[in-house]
């Protein structure tokens, strides 16, 4: 059962890693237009999400 688990495991990392990465690449361009525009408030909400995302990245890669 452990060794079902660990593979059902591996394939849905497999499946999220992607994902996260595009959300991550989506949200680093909303951060370049927010700094371009000089919009802090857009920049201080795009580094929040870009935190979560980077640890969301390192919880399904460990």
């Amino acid at each position: 059962m452990k060794h079902v688990m660990e593979a059902l495991r591996k394939k849905e990392a497999e499946e999220r890693l992607p994902v996260i990465r595009l959300e991550i690449d989506y949200e680093l361009v909303t951060l370049h237009d927010a700094m371009l525009a000089q919009d802090q408030e857009q920049i201080d909400a795009c580094k929040v999400r870009l935190a979560k995302l980077r640890q969301q990245l390192l919880e399904w890669s460990s």
